[in-house]
């Protein structure tokens, strides 16, 4: 496979009940004798291939992407190959195309899909779930994103519809905005999961929707990885506000100048920040934030960016206890005006720890490295609430009124497994969720398949499939040890994890 695409995004609809999924299991692809794949050239549902083996699938959409073929069926599944550049296969005219369609009556297409799913919606009078699902790098957040234009280009018309239609689709750039970021792998990689339901009336009208977000990467905040951004707010902040904003928000417009944003990728190749930002406070416009509103968002990321820049010194007690202090008196006390408390306030709350008992308080003082932490862990916390705070306040005016009856379009778009030089606790996460959505994978498509197949006495089709998630390190001679198990204790011992 050639280095510059990505396999490993599918899509899946879910009809009322669970119906499709696909989650792609790649492997090494061993040499494989062209002969195998003669005729099948350019096919575009691979269940038609012969043989059905795993180095003749991978080759087959090898050859497709070639073409510029970067969408392939699997019965009623759609794979994507991200092809990692503008292809003019969408607009306008690709819509009014596919619209006049069934699935399988032109090339595959997200738009195709999406389009099944919404006439299954509005025709079917049938709830619908797309699950966009792959590694990390692999299109899903730009496949959800198409998804969601396609269904807002071919439904209802009118002025209060517009309305509803053009909030849902700003949501993306102001989510996009404060949950994404540059990773090594991605330019716009989110880090986040968020799972969106499209309500529509019975003429299959759009109504609202509902937003809810899934494992915000907070230590992001904090730290990335080299060659990788913070989110991408903070960015768009500092270029693209005017200089009046900025020195109400008492910032400077040089990022290198933020100690959360220092490493030397301040800029991404075909990504222009300035304007960017300006497209994010239209889109806040658009969904109902008001200007006071948006002032107090940007208040929020620049004391986030200040809390980076405080520093601690190595301080000592009169009886040799190890503490600490601050360095530099001007920038706590810019973030204390900003938030409220005296400098002094600030400062004992960065560097001491207070713990009750039933007769007093205890104040033990932090060392440097504890107060870092101390410092860290507001800063992730504080952004962590904005972002929810955000969403809360885009689903306040996209919400559907509770005695209109409605149909649902759900879109999942979740993080894509991730394999780190250091994978964390997040990662540690994300991976479980995937490997949950494989699960799905096996119950729908193999294990009630098989089932059905038992009940009305048909051929044995039988695949052998793994149906419990048990991963290698936990010993199978103790079922009562398991993930469930395991995560609570990770919440009551961070050691566990740093």
């Amino acid at each position: 496979m050639p280095p510059s695409c990505q396999i490993g995004i599918s899509f899946t609809i879910l009809q009322g009940t669970l119906k499709y999924t696909l989650v792609p299991v790649l492997g090494p692809v061993a040499p494989l004798d062209m002969t195998l794949l003669e005729g099948a050239v350019g096919l575009e549902d691979l269940v038609l291939l012969e043989p059905l083996e795993q180095e003749a699938l991978l080759k087959t959409l090898e050859l497709r992407y070639e073409k510029k073929e970067i969408y392939t069926y699997i019965g009623n599944v759609l794979i994507s190959v991200n092809p990692y550049q503008q292809l003019p296969i969408y607009g306008p005219e690709f819509i009014a195309k596919y619209r006049d369609y069934t699935f399988y009556e032109l090339k595959p297409h997200i738009y195709a899909l999406a389009n099944m799913a919404y006439q299954s919606l509005r025709d079917r009078d049938r709830d619908q779930c797309i699950l966009i699902t792959g590694e990390s790098g692999a299109g899903k957040t730009e496949a959800s994103k198409l998804v969601m234009s396609y269904v807002a280009a071919v439904c209802g018309k009118g002025e209060q519809v517009n309305s509803v239609k053009e909030q849902l689709l700003q949501s993306n750039p102001v989510l996009e905005a404060f949950g994404n970021a540059k990773t090594i792998r991605n330019n716009n990689s989110s880090r986040f999961g968020k799972y969106m339901d499209i309500e529509f009336d019975f003429k299959g009208s759009p109504l609202g929707g509902v937003i809810t977000n899934y494992l915000l990467e907070k230590s992001r905040v904090v730290k990335q990885l080299e060659g990788e951004r913070n989110f991408h707010i903070f960015y768009q902040l500092l270029a693209g506000a005017e200089a009046h904003l900025l020195k109400a928000l008492k910032l400077e417009r040089d990022a290198s100048g933020y100690a959360f944003l220092n490493q030397k990728v301040s800029r991404v190749d075909g990504m222009d920040d300035a304007s960017n930002f300006k497209a994010v406070q239209s889109a806040m416009t658009v969904i109902g934030f008001s200007e006071e509103e948006i002032q107090q968002v940007l208040e929020v990321t620049a004391l986030v960016l200040k809390l980076g820049n405080v520093e601690l010194a190595d301080e000592f007690q009169a009886n040799g206890i190890s503490a600490s202090g601050i360095r530099d008196g001007r920038g706590i006390q810019e973030i204390g005006e900003m938030i409220g408390l005296n400098s002094e306030e600030l400062e004992k709350a960065l560097c001491s720890r207070t713990m009750k008992t039933a007769k007093e308080k205890v104040v033990t003082a932090l060392n440097v490295i504890q107060a870092q932490y101390a410092r860290d862990a507001l800063a992730k916390n504080i952004y962590n609430r904005l972002f929810n705070w955000i969403v809360n306040r885009i689903n306040e005016s996209i919400k559907v009124g509770t005695g209109e009856k409605k149909k649902v379009m759900g879109v999942l778009d979740i993080y894509g497994f991730e394999i780190l030089e250091d994978n964390s606790f997040e990662q540690f996460v994300i991976n479980y969720c995937n490997e949950k959505l494989q699960q799905v994978f096996i119950e729908v498509t193999l294990k009630e398949e098989q089932e059905e197949y038992e009940r009305e006495a048909l051929a044995d089709v039988t695949v052998p499939f793994c149906g419990t998630l048990i991963p290698d390190f936990l010993p199978r001679s103790a079922p009562w040890l398991n993930i469930s198990t395991l995560l609570p204790l990770f919440g009551e011992n961070p050691c566990f994890y740093g």
